[in-house]
């Protein structure tokens, strides 16, 4: 089966630019050419662009997604790096949204700290400016 970046694009549900820049920056092979000169993907860039799409969309840096790609292209290989990675990444999610509860948190103190009325008297603009905004 060959694919046009085009088709590659829309199977994938990733920008044909994106798939440019994977194949400048390492994580996808150059691809085949046609006799017109046009990229044809195979079944091989497929599955390896729908691994980096689904590692990207659970938040894995492209650093990460290239360690997980040169780790999965040993089959025999033990996947206690794979772990590792997935295990590092899911901590930094946690810290993500640690960071994101307190943030609501305070947030939510500044709008209920708010009872109305004039710009002037605003609690939201106190908050977040202390000093009078010239």
């Amino acid at each position: 089966m060959a694919l046009s970046i085009g088709e590659l694009s829309k199977a994938t549900n990733t920008k044909v630019e994106t798939i440019r820049y994977y194949e400048r920056i390492g994580l996808l092979p150059k691809p085949a050419r046609t006799s017109g000169n046009y990229r044809a993907y195979g079944d091989g860039e497929l599955g390896r662009l729908s691994f980096i799409r689904r590692s990207r969309d659970l938040g894995f840096s492209l650093d990460q997604v290239r360690a997980l790609l040169r780790l999965s292209d040993d089959r025999s290989c033990d996947c206690a790096g794979i772990d590792r990675i997935a295990r590092e990444h899911l901590l930094e999610v946690d810290r993500k949204l640690a960071d994101l509860t307190a943030m609501r948190r305070e947030l939510k103190s500044v709008i209920d700290s708010c009872d109305g009325g004039v710009v002037a008297d605003c609690r939201i603009i106190e908050a977040l400016a202390p000093e009078p905004i010239a």
